[in-house]
């Protein structure tokens, strides 16, 4: 019997860009968890923080193209990967307010989709080199 793409397992390359994914909406989450939105605003160094995450969130979601985003088809994956271009390249115009619903808003959905693929894959622990 044939395979239906739901029972397709992430390749090496797709599963490292799933923990890129995991891995960054957690350590983002982490950055605002004490936070008001207010607060959050005014704080540059986790703005910066925060937006590099999902900067790095968008790259690793270019990696992840047919089957792996089907499976998902839930996200907006297009948005995701365009996000980090606007990040990038028109980066004066990226509202903090918009960072913030971003991380409270949309990374849960991403982030249960990088577990669910990950199955029991360990998170890394960060290890400064």
């Amino acid at each position: 019997m044939r395979s239906m793409p739901s029972d397709i397992a992430p390749t090496q390359k797709e599963q490292l860009a799933w923990r890129a994914i995991r891995d960054n909406a957690v350590l983002a989450q982490s950055f605002v968890a004490d936070m008001t939105a207010d607060e959050f605003a005014s704080d540059r160094r986790t703005f910066y923080a925060v937006t590099r995450c999902l900067e790095i969130i968008s790259e690793a979601a270019r990696r992840l193209r047919g089957v792996q985003q089907h499976q998902t088809s839930n996200l907006e994956w297009r948005q995701i990967e365009d996000a980090g271009n606007v990040f990038r390249h028109l980066y004066q115009h990226v509202a903090e307010s918009r960072i913030w619903l971003t991380v409270h808003e949309r990374l849960p959905a991403l982030l249960a989709a990088a577990d669910a693929a990950l199955g029991d894959v360990a998170p890394r622990a960060h290890k400064p080199k």
